[in-house]
């Protein structure tokens, strides 16, 4: 049967996270769900890159689909975007899945962004995909904090108490801080993330920016390995995942205008 790679984007707050849950809209559920209708009315398994939370946006997340029948990747990218509707989810693009490739298992970094709408007036246009934060925050300051968070380090104090991993090592190849007008960014990107690492490193980071805490403070708690040391978990709505690399990437097939 063949395989087919998935690139795809959606609004968290239109979902319970990526996982099926019993009684719950999830991502992987919409997608299987509408993947049936392609697969004889048997919804089949969706694997995907990253499992995001509750209100956790996507970019460009990757899935893998198996199916039946053989059809042409943008025929089956506009199915799946047809039969997804009216959820908050497009399939951007398809392509067939490398031999012995993984969506998860292959992937070598990535991407997530995570979005501080920092002014005195909450969001309007943005809301559901910031965290508003109306206290002046200095960027520059999270930035240099930032740096000293780089490399391979055990990440225990920036780990969730329900994080299943078997333990807290991960490199972090990136963690930027920067200010595009009203917003303060923060960039991450690493082969693998412990459950909400972004998230509470960003909740690390946010009070350096308030003054709350030195530039040096994130590195002791890092080095401390212990949570109750850290900032808080920051919301989930400013959160998306951008991107995933591969050594072998899917061959995508663009969408066509017809």
């Amino acid at each position: 049967m063949p395989r087919y790679a998935l690139l795809i984007a959606y609004r968290g707050e239109g979902f319970h996270g990526w996982q099926r849950q019993p009684g719950l809209v999830t991502v992987q559920q919409v997608l299987e769900e509408a993947a049936a209708a392609l697969n004889g009315g048997a919804p089949p398994t969706v694997t995907a890159a990253g499992r995001t939370d509750s209100g956790v946006h996507a970019e460009g997340q990757v899935a893998e689909v198996e199916l039946a029948a053989a059809l042409p990747p943008e025929r089956l990218r506009a199915a799946l975007d047809f039969h997804t509707r009216p959820h908050p989810l497009s399939v951007r693009a398809a392509a067939l899945a490398p031999a012995g490739w993984s969506p998860r298992f292959s992937a070598v970094m990535r991407h997530y962004r995570y979005r501080i709408l920092n002014r005195p007036a909450r969001p309007a246009l943005e809301a559901g995909q910031v965290w508003h934060v109306p206290q002046a925050l200095d960027a520059g300051a999270m930035h240099r904090a930032a740096q000293g968070l780089l490399g391979k380090h055990d990440f225990s104090a920036f780990r969730a108490a329900s994080c299943q991993a078997k333990d807290a090592l991960r490199t972090l190849s990136r963690l930027e801080v920067t200010r595009v007008g009203e917003e303060v960014h923060v960039l991450a990107a690493a082969r693998s993330f412990l459950h909400h690492q972004v998230r509470n490193l960003v909740g690390t980071l946010h009070a350096v920016g308030r003054g709350a805490e030195a530039e040096e403070w994130p590195r002791r708690v890092l080095d401390a390995r212990d949570r109750r040391l850290a900032g808080q978990t920051a919301p989930p709505e400013g959160l998306c995942f951008m991107a995933v690399e591969y050594a072998q990437a899917p061959d995508w097939a663009p969408p066509t205008s017809r």
